[in-house]
């Protein structure tokens, strides 16, 4: 079994839409035929809790809007650590970097194929490693100042 027409739309506007927010490493998975509950999962991940509720509010926002699609479930909004956005048809993860790392969810669906992103979307892989360098980068110079 493969992911619907329907829920590969949802897909693409929702990794869409998380780009058009600077989401990192955007990345989706036909999990369909491991799991009898959903379609697919979308993954994207922000370095900062702001930036999470910016781009969960950008999908809800544009899928409501072209499709009429409301989440049946939105969990984690309190601490915009991680927020679970469940469509039935899809489920969309929004991480802060940290939870990215940490829960390393594309090791746990690595076997289920990829579904294929808008440009946009798949020119968000490899920000948030870039993030990190950046800001490792800059820690590094201001204990450098710190101890001169």
């Amino acid at each position: 079994m493969t992911a619907t027409d329907r829920s590969l739309e949802l897909i693409n506007t929702a990794a869409q839409a998380a780009a058009d927010k600077l989401a990192h490493d955007v990345i989706a998975y036909d999990v369909s035929d491991v799991l009898s509950i959903t379609d697919a999962f979308l993954l994207a991940s922000a370095p900062n809790d702001r930036q999470v509720k910016s781009i969960v509010d950008e999908i809800e926002e544009r899928l409501q809007k072209e499709f009429g699609a409301k989440p049946v479930r939105r969990e984690g909004d309190r601490e915009a650590r991680w927020v679970l956005l469940d469509y039935v048809d899809i489920v969309v993860h929004v991480q802060h970097s940290e939870e990215r790392v940490f829960y390393a969810l594309e090791r746990l669906w690595k076997d289920c194929p990829e579904i294929e992103l808008p440009a946009d979307a798949k020119a968000t892989r490899g920000k948030g490693e870039e993030h990190a360098r950046l800001q490792a980068a800059e820690e590094a110079a201001e204990l450098g100042g710190d101890w001169r």
